[in-house]
């Protein structure tokens, strides 16, 4: 089981990340006092995802986090109000259906 995973964005991306988030099964949990509201923190069935709020936000050009639906095509018909720009890919074996928002999609190029 994976903890949590740590990903940087714009400050003006937080909101859209949130409802990417929510429509995957996640739910905002309070953060740290300490972190001045730097940090937002959502959790589902015990694993956490932190967005750390940054102006000079980065993403790892082959490093991703990848998250388990129960019911891959209500995800993605939701995740269609976060962005617009995902694109959806039908694998066959033990994967099922897979949706991949690129990073265009989040704000950053």
């Amino acid at each position: 089981m994976l903890h949590h995973v740590s990903l940087e964005v714009l400050p003006d991306d937080a909101e859209r990340f949130a409802e990417l988030l929510g429509a995957i099964g996640f739910e905002a949990v309070e953060a740290p006092e300490a972190l001045g509201g730097a940090v937002h923190w959502f959790g589902r069935a015990g694993t956490q995802v932190h967005l750390i709020l940054t102006e000079r936000a980065t993403a790892s050009a082959l490093g991703h986090a990848a998250f388990a639906v129960d019911d891959f095509a209500a995800t993605v018909e939701a995740s269609a109000s976060a962005t617009s720009r995902s694109r959806r890919r039908e694998s066959s074996g033990a994967n099922g259906g897979r949706s991949y928002l690129p990073q265009a999609a989040t704000g950053s190029s």
